[in-house]
């Protein structure tokens, strides 16, 4: 095995003794980067293990730079490794991970980076657990970008220079979309590759991360104009064009806000029935469909944010929702 892990967190408590537990077994060497973690997280992975980054918190953190600095600490070591597999804190490895995904990478020099099936843990204790779940289901195959948790070949992750450090939300989109441009493959294959503990059980929490998502949206898009194109544009239309039409219309005519909510419903039901054909139960799909209708307007407050620091030349930093 030639597959090392960078394991990245910030306290995480429990969860990051599970997924250390799920990861040490599995992986031939582990770095994990801490962003300043106020719980046991630095002398659990200690005793376990793990060789122990700290990340400067003098700078903003971000995941982009977690990452980096872990691949880094990995790259320093006498016999450093041909693929590193980047895993959160909050995520359990499936057994025999490590080993399935190495062997299609050495199948194919063509892949830069693959990764595989993900599922949240405990999928049904809120509806925001089930979104994710929903958010993490998708097929395998070639695919475009993926999230954070991924098998990447050294060779193309240094073609790159890894993650962008500025980026603070769609870090991985980001990476990705380089490394297409960059003329690697990437696939997910048809294997189990982890749980997801992400423990979204509050309204506050899954208001800030549809704020941090658009704030991604906004930002990737800037750097990559045909990416997230569809999503800024749904921001701007049914996050602050319709509102605004709704307002001031209502001084012609009382017609017009009604006009308004009537799209607003038609894209619930749109966005129920594409939920319903992928195999929500219904119950399921119409409370999916409300939180994704709301979404619009944290997401065009994100997207927002960061123009008003692109434009202000204000440091980016990170949207906690944890």
């Amino acid at each position: 095995m030639s597959v090392d892990v960078v394991l990245i967190g910030r306290n995480e408590g429990d969860r990051l003794v599970k997924s250390l537990a799920s990861v040490m077994p599995q992986a031939r060497r582990v770095v994990y980067v801490d962003s300043g973690s106020t719980d046991n997280s630095v002398a659990h992975a200690e005793s376990v293990g793990a060789t122990v980054v700290a990340l400067d918190m003098s700078v903003p953190f971000t995941a982009a730079r977690a990452r980096n600095v872990g691949f880094a600490a990995l790259m320093e070591a006498p016999e450093p490794p041909e693929f590193v597999q980047f895993l959160d804190g909050d995520c359990i490895m499936a057994a025999g991970w490590l080993d399935a995904g190495e062997a299609r990478l050495r199948e194919n020099s063509e892949l830069g980076l693959l990764t595989g099936l993900q599922a949240e843990l405990n999928r049904n204790i809120t509806v925001f657990n089930q979104m994710s779940d929903v958010e993490w289901k998708r097929p395998a195959g070639e695919i475009d970008a993926c999230g954070g948790n991924m098998m990447v070949r050294v060779l193309a992750f240094q073609a790159v220079d890894g993650f962008d450090p500025t980026v603070i939300a769609a870090e991985d989109d980001e990476f990705c979309t380089r490394l297409r441009k960059a003329g690697w493959r990437l696939i997910r294959i048809e294997r189990d590759m982890c749980l997801h503990d992400g423990g979204h059980l509050r309204f506050e929490q899954w208001w800030k991360r549809a704020e941090r998502t658009g704030h991604g949206f906004a930002q990737v898009g800037h750097m990559h104009p045909e990416y997230f194109v569809r999503e800024r544009r749904r921001g701007w239309i049914y996050g602050l064009l319709l509102p605004f039409i709704a307002v001031f219309g209502a001084v012609s005519s009382p017609a017009v806000p009604v006009l308004v909510l009537g799209v607003y419903a038609l894209s619930f039901f749109k966005t129920m029935r594409g939920l319903q054909g992928i195999g929500l139960p219904a119950d399921e799909a119409r409370r999916h469909s409300i939180f994704l209708t709301l979404s619009k307007f944290p997401n065009l407050i994100g997207m927002i944010r960061f123009h008003w620091r692109r434009l202000s030349h204000a440091q980016m930093r990170i949207i906690e929702y944890k």
